[in-house]
């Protein structure tokens, strides 16, 4: 073989290599994306407080038993850990890496969890549902809790994705049915109040309802980020896609759209590390 063939087949193995690595380092390396939420209708006992969201790990494994992902969460000392949904995929359907990070995630601190399209998509959720609820995770499904910190509170409300209906033109209507419903019982409508809900392009139907934060996911981050333009797609949204990554602002309602973990239909990421979202709370007096 002649050395100029050597050096071209080098070149190619080099640049193979480099590729593999590249499109690896994009698929598992988490980064952390950190923010401050200021509200002078929070208690001043929840300043400070700490909110680490996960979202669309679609059944992705972070090391061993879920290590490097867990590592990161204690290491963030969180005083609750939201998860918007598709923990599960529904054409790879594995519930096992999903299920030992949440068994891992509620020994560091409470967790409340809402569904995603994928867990109703896979036709399993009943006993998905089940197994979450006796590792301890706290299931929102139209239905609000109080968090209390001594004598002050905040409500979080969680919602289901509204893909459990077959028609797609009649989701906004079941998530607004979805919304009446979990804050029907809720009593002090003055309360700092959390929205999960897993589609983020409702947006201006979780503003009208006056939430003080909304998390959601679905959007995997426009799934190829092209610097400083954005997402490139992202499902329910299309091409160029409005919300997919960050912070938003709908009149009094602030968004936070977490890219989410995990890929599903597209295979990889590109500009687009898997995310860790913490959120800090801060009283405005």
């Amino acid at each position: 073989m002649k050395k100029k063939t050597k050096k071209k087949w080098l070149y190619f193995l080099i640049g193979m290599a480099l590729l593999i690595y590249f499109f690896y380092f994009q698929n598992n390396s988490i980064v952390t994306s950190e923010y401050t939420i200021s509200s002078d209708k929070l208690p001043q006992n929840f300043n400070e407080y700490k909110i680490v969201q996960l979202s669309d790990l679609h059944s992705k494994s972070f090391g061993n038993d879920q290590s490097d992902l867990v590592k990161k969460v204690k290491k963030l000392e969180p005083d609750l850990i939201l998860f918007t949904g598709d923990l599960i995929d529904s054409e790879r359907y594995d519930e096992k890496p999903s299920l030992i990070l949440m068994e891992r995630l509620v020994q560091v601190a409470p967790v409340f969890y809402v569904t995603g399209n994928h867990e109703w998509w896979s036709g399993k959720f009943n006993t998905l549902e089940d197994k979450l609820k006796n590792i301890g995770v706290q299931l929102l499904r139209n239905t609000a809790e109080e968090i209390t910190i001594g004598t002050d509170k905040i409500q979080i409300i969680g919602i289901d994705d509204p893909s459990n209906v077959e028609e797609t033109y009649v989701e906004r209507a079941k998530t607004e049915e979805n919304i009446t419903n979990s804050i029907e019982e809720i009593e002090g409508e003055d309360n700092f109040q959390i929205l999960l809900s897993h589609r983020p392009e409702m947006v201006s139907l979780y503003s009208e309802y006056g939430f003080d934060v909304v998390f959601s996911g679905h959007a995997h981050g426009g799934q190829f980020r092209i610097p400083f333009v954005g997402g490139l797609i992202a499902p329910d949204q299309g091409l160029f896609p409005q919300y997919t990554s960050g912070k938003y602002k709908s009149d009094n309602t602030t968004m936070i759209v977490n890219r989410g973990l995990g890929n599903s239909i597209i295979p990889i990421r590109v500009f687009n590390l898997p995310e860790i979202v913490v959120v800090t709370l801060s009283s405005v007096k």
